[in-house]
């Protein structure tokens, strides 16, 4: 999800409860802060010897030792945002990542699948990141993945 569309969701509730869920259904723990944003630019060659360039827009959550016993309002998050928004050249085009991890997540900047709104809640609906291969996606050959970036396949991962 784009960093604009996220924001706009959130924008649409803001007295309701912002709640981050995986997709089985484990939340951050209510009391969680934002606690960081960041306006990240990537450079990157991959194995089929491309150049990649893209931004992102990462949103930190930390849950403190003891924390409050409810879940932050989308205002007070957009508040926080806002703010930070107008310190770091955000790009609102750019993929918005939630970085997050606790004793039962793993660490890790997941994807905003979706936002939802329910009777009292906006739900951000978190997905972990993947990997791939950027030169098999781009051939559009079907080759399998145990098989990308091996010295045989010429079609796939050849640094030039």
């Amino acid at each position: 999800m784009r960093t604009d569309e996220f924001v706009s969701a959130l924008r649409r509730s803001p007295k309701k409860r912002l709640v981050f869920r995986n997709a089985a259904g484990d939340s951050v723990h209510r009391g969680y802060h934002l606690t960081e944003i960041k306006a990240a630019h990537y450079d990157t060659v991959d194995c089929g010897g491309q150049l990649n360039h893209w931004e992102e827009t990462i949103v930190q959550l930390w849950v403190p030792a003891e924390p409050d016993n409810e879940y932050m309002k989308a205002g007070k998050f957009l508040a926080i945002f806002d703010k930070v928004g107008g310190l770091v050249p955000l790009n609102f085009g750019a993929e918005v990542r939630v970085e997050y991890g606790d004793e039962s997540v793993f660490p890790s900047m997941y994807h905003v699948a979706s936002v939802t709104e329910a009777e009292d809640r906006v739900m951000v609906l978190l997905q972990p990141p993947g990997t791939t291969c950027k030169a098999r996606d781009r051939s559009g050959a079907r080759v399998e993945a145990t098989a990308c970036c091996q010295p045989a396949e010429a079609s796939c991962c050849q640094i030039a």
